[in-house]
């Protein structure tokens, strides 16, 4: 036996992975080493999210025609990996614009920023789009790396709804 428990409602065993797979656990938290069917090494993750954000996890992965979660998960984590390539990349003197959606009784996370960053913010518009949703949009001129920054601290907060970053 090689598990510490039920996993998912499954145990594990050496006969059951052997088939398909092998499992082998290497510490706590749940973080394990699959090798495939392919022979390929794929470290196993263990995730908390909200059962709101399964529901639309779920149903991105129904309408893109993902084979499962872990494939959308790794579909994502590609798209993140390269908009970090892309935002760590920015040097010299930027032009750019930052979109940030949010419920509107989430406003201090905004006014921070805006403050901290105000040697590069140029223009701040901010907009009532429904009932309780706020947009704001930020033109921004000044140096890549501060831009960068900028971005990555709205994207941080677990308040905002959306962030993107575009390079004018």
């Amino acid at each position: 036996m090689i598990s510490r428990g039920p996993i998912n409602g499954l145990i594990a065993t050496k006969a059951s992975c052997a088939k398909a797979s092998l499992l082998i656990t290497q510490s706590l938290p749940l973080i394990s080493t699959l090798l495939t069917a392919q022979n390929r090494i794929m470290t196993i993750v263990s995730l908390s999210l909200p059962d709101q954000m399964i529901k639309e996890i779920d149903q991105i992965q129904e309408s893109g025609g993902f084979a499962g979660r872990s494939e959308l998960f790794r579909a994502a984590i590609r798209l993140m990996l390269e908009d970090s390539k892309e935002k760590n990349s920015l040097n010299g003197r930027v032009n750019a614009i930052i979109v940030v959606t949010h419920d509107e009784s989430n406003e201090e996370p905004i006014t921070r920023l805006k403050h901290e960053f105000e040697q590069i913010v140029r223009t701040h518009i901010h907009n009532k789009i429904s009932h309780s949703n706020c947009i704001e949009v930020f033109l921004l001129e000044g140096d890549g790396k501060k831009v960068s920054s900028m971005t990555k601290a709205f994207q941080k907060e677990d308040k905002l709804k959306t962030v993107k970053l575009m390079i004018i």
